[in-house]
C-alpha cells in the first residue's frame, strides 16, 4: 500500500474506533475526489457504504460512478453499494418551492448538494455509519468550492489536507479506474456537466499556485494576475463557509435583564 494511503486510512480507521461507529458512507459523483476518498475508506476494512445520487445526472458521470463503484467492489469485500435515484424528489421539492427561487439555477444546483447530503445521512444513521467528505485542501480552505450544508455537510474530511494535483496523484497509486483519472473535474451539479474550470475560469495547479503565492504582484504575468484576483474573488465571497458561524455574544449584564 502506497505510504500516504496507509497513513489516511490508518487515521480513518482509528477516528472509527473512537467514534464508535461501524463503517462509512461516501457518496459517489463520478469524479476524483470520491473515487479516492471511497477507495481509502475500503482500504480501512471497515463497511464501506458507497452511494450514488442521481439527479438528472449526465450519462458519462452515471457512467464513470457507476465503473468506479464495481471495481471497488470487485477488490474489497468490504464494500457496499447503493443508488439512489434522487431526481423525482428533486423535482418534487422544485415544484413546491417559490416560483423565484425555483427558477434559480444556483439555488437549484446547491439544493441538489443539500438533498444529496440529507440522503447520506440518512443511510449513515440507519448504518451506524460516518459520513466521509471528500472535499480538498483548494476547494475546502481556498476557493470555497463547495456547498454549504450540501457537500460541506460531514463528519470527517480524510483528503482536506491534499491539494487536487496530489489527489490525482494518490488515485494513480491507488489504482483508480482511468476513466475518472482522465477525466475533468465536475461537481455533478449541473446537466450541461460544466467542468470546475468552466465555472471558476481557472485551472486547479493555477488555484493552488494562487493559493500559496506571497510574493510581489507587480512581477507575475497578466495570466497570473488574473488568476490571482479568481482565486481572491472566491476566497473573498465564500468565506463564510470556511469560517465558523458567527454567534453573537450577549453581555451578562444584558441577560441579567431578563431576570428582573
Amino acid at each position: 500500500m502506497h505510504a500516504l494511503a496507509s497513513h489516511i486510512s490508518h487515521w480513518l480507521g482509528s477516528y472509527l474506533q473512537t467514534a464508535h461507529a461501524k463503517g462509512f458512507v461516501v457518496g459517489i459523483s463520478g469524479g476524483i475526489d470520491s473515487a479516492v476518498t471511497s477507495t481509502l475508506c475500503a482500504l480501512t476494512g471497515a463497511p464501506t457504504i458507497c452511494v450514488t445520487m442521481p439527479i438528472r445526472q449526465t450519462k458519462a458521470e452515471f457512467d464513470r460512478a457507476g465503473e468506479h463503484m464495481q471495481d471497488l467492489q470487485s477488490r474489497f469485500a468490504n464494500v457496499q453499494l447503493q443508488t439512489i435515484d434522487l431526481t423525482p424528489s428533486f423535482e418534487t421539492l422544485s415544484a413546491a418551492l417559490p416560483a423565484n427561487a425555483a427558477a434559480h439555477r444556483l439555488a437549484m444546483a446547491n439544493t441538489r448538494a443539500r438533498l444529496r447530503m440529507t440522503t447520506l445521512y440518512a443511510v449513515a444513521q440507519a448504518n451506524q455509519c460516518l459520513v466521509a467528505g471528500t472535499g480538498n485542501k483548494v476547494e475546502d480552505f481556498g476557493v470555497g468550492f463547495y456547498t454549504k450544508y450540501g457537500d460541506g455537510g460531514v463528519d470527517l474530511s480524510p483528503i482536506a489536507d491534499l491539494m487536487k494535483t496530489e489527489v490525482f496523484a494518490l488515485a494513480k497509486a491507488l489504482g483508480v479506474v482511468s476513466s475518472i483519472q482522465n477525466a475533468a473535474p465536475t461537481d455533478g451539479l449541473w446537466e450541461d456537466g460544466r467542468s470546475d474550470e468552466d465555472q471558476i475560469g481557472a485551472t486547479y495547479p493555477e488555484l493552488e499556485w494562487a493559493m500559496c503565492f506571497t510574493g510581489d504582484v507587480s512581477t507575475l504575468t497578466a495570466r497570473q494576475q488574473e488568476v490571482l484576483a479568481i482565486y481572491n474573488k472566491y476566497n473573498r465571497a465564500n468565506a463564510h463557509k470556511m469560517q465558523a458561524i458567527p454567534v453573537c455574544e450577549v453581555p451578562d449584564h444584558l441577560k441579567a435583564l431578563l431576570k428582573q
